[in-house]
């Protein structure tokens, strides 16, 4: 779900959408616990996202033994406030919004999507242009037309100007003018229709938009790419009783060969944890970023 807007944490106020399928109570005694909440971000809408994640909580209920409901936030921050609330138990979290909801709410990352086509739990920043654009290294971009996807976007924004920061170009000087599309499908046009010289996209996402047919791979070039960015987290309160906590990781560490939303067909879950985005966390240091102030 890298490519699901990101705007939560860098937009003040955000609140808890008014879509939400789950009604908001006062959060149970832990011994009262018999329904798990689930988080999740709407790729679409959130009648499109309970739709799309069907097999999910279907699953985790089956393995769990424990009725599963979906809750459906507007945004990152809405799904963070509602873990923080105590009003739901899991969620799903971008890997940068993860790290920004760790200095607000006390939850933590215990596993991963493995996806079918990529058989892995990590996933690159690139910045691709047209080869007959003549680009080809990062220098040759200066005072080139280009794009961004969202403020937000781990590997939109954040880790490529993270990348260009630590080759000494100034992304706010270095190019003729820059944009935020909001997508990285959008991007993949926009580079496709010359609109702009160059754009940020993530491999999977653009391996994506090439089976959409978006673009065509035989005529872009990679002029950066970034180092491994490890998987969207799921996440669990860390106020929840340890033994509760056991048998959610057993369940989706059982969980094998569904469809889930825009992650597509998935082998499986793997175990993570909190030191594995330490990378998100150097990335804001390169950045000047003060997690604790972007609320």
């Amino acid at each position: 779900m890298t490519s699901i807007t990101r705007r939560g944490f860098l937009q003040a106020g955000s609140m808890l959408s008014a879509a939400a399928i789950l009604p908001i109570a006062a959060a149970p005694a832990f011994a009262q616990i018999n329904v798990l909440r689930v988080g999740l971000i709407p790729s679409e809408d959130s009648r499109a996202m309970l739709e799309a994640s069907k097999q999910l909580l279907a699953a985790i209920e089956k393995n769990l033994g424990m009725k599963v409901q979906g809750f459906v936030a507007t945004d990152y921050n809405g799904v963070i406030e509602a873990m923080r609330a105590g009003h739901v138990e899991v969620a799903y979290l971008g890997p940068f919004s993860y790290v920004l909801g760790t200095t607000v709410a006390a939850i933590e990352a215990f596993c991963t999507a493995e996806t079918a086509k990529a058989g892995r739990t990590y996933y690159h920043s690139q910045i691709i242009t047209l080869k007959e654009s003549g680009i080809q290294t990062l220098a040759d971009l200066r005072g080139r037309t280009f794009a961004f996807v969202d403020p937000s976007s781990t590997s939109g924004h954040l880790f490529p100007k993270a990348g260009l920061i630590r080759e000494g170009i100034d992304p706010d000087r270095f190019f003729g003018r820059v944009l935020f599309t909001g997508s990285h499908d959008a991007n993949a046009l926009a580079v496709a229709n010359k609109r702009v010289d160059a754009a940020t996209i993530a491999d999977r996402i653009f391996d994506a938009a090439v089976a959409k047919k978006l673009i065509d791979p035989e005529k872009v070039h990679v002029v950066w790419r970034s180092g491994p960015i490890p998987e969207s987290p799921t996440v669990w309160r860390r106020n929840l009783p340890d033994e509760l906590k056991q048998r959610i990781r057993k369940a989706f560490l059982d969980i094998r060969d569904i469809t889930w939303a825009d992650q597509g067909k998935l082998n499986r879950f793997v175990e993570t944890n909190d030191a594995a985005y330490d990378v998100i966390r150097e990335t804001a240091k390169v950045l000047n970023l003060d997690l604790s102030k972007m609320k």
